[in-house]
Formats: structure tokens, sequence, C-alpha cells
């Protein structure tokens, strides 16, 4: 079964100034979180309901996406044996979803998020 993209981050050492580009090259208006994380609505004109984002600190600049999976402990197990690697174990976030995270056979991260 195929599943979907649900969200993405943009993570760098410098969300402001991050936030500051994509806001002003793109026009998104985006908000802050209680939590440091400033969020990115989905887009007009997209799918209906489309992908919304968000912004935050990592130690290294990269861009991660974030699929919908039935078992993230499955679906991280497969990634092993597919020469991918896990990064972030299940993890309930507050009032949120149980998300999780790993990486590609090149090291492109991808979370997941348990549907």
């Amino acid at each position: 079964m195929t599943r979907p993209l649900v969200a993405f981050q943009i993570r760098g050492k410098d969300p402001a100034r991050l936030n500051d580009f994509y806001r002003e090259i793109f026009g998104w208006e985006t908000k802050a979180s209680p939590l440091g994380i400033i969020e990115i609505p989905a887009g007009i004109g997209g799918p209906e309901g489309g992908v919304g984002g968000y912004i935050m600190t990592a130690p290294e600049p990269h861009i991660a996406l974030f699929v919908q999976v039935l078992d993230l402990v499955e679906t991280l197990a497969k990634a092993e044996t597919l020469g991918g690697k896990r990064i972030q174990e299940p993890l309930d976030i507050p009032g949120g979803p149980t998300i999780a995270e790993m990486a590609d056979p090149e090291g492109n991260h991808i979370g997941l998020v348990q549907q």
C-alpha cells in the first residue's frame, strides 16, 4: 500500500534566518510554536488538506520528509534490512503523533509518522 507524505522539516543552525528566507522567497506565513519550532501551514492551491511543515534547529542543515506508516517499529526494521539506518526510535509527541526517523542508504533523512 502506498503511504502518503504528511509533513516536512527544514532544519538548520539558524531557524530564524531560514524562516526569513523561506517567508520572503515563497511568501510562507509562518508562526512560532511554544516549543521553539516554526510552523509552516499547508499551501494554498496545493492538494486538498495539503502538507505543512516546520523550521527547526539542528546541528547540521538538512530537509526531512515525513511519511505516514502503519507500524513504526516494523518500518524501521525493514529500512535496516534494505540498507537504511535508524536515526530516532519511536517518540510520542505530547498532544501529537508518534514519530520516528530513519536514513535511506544514501543518508537522506525520512521521518515516519504512525497512522
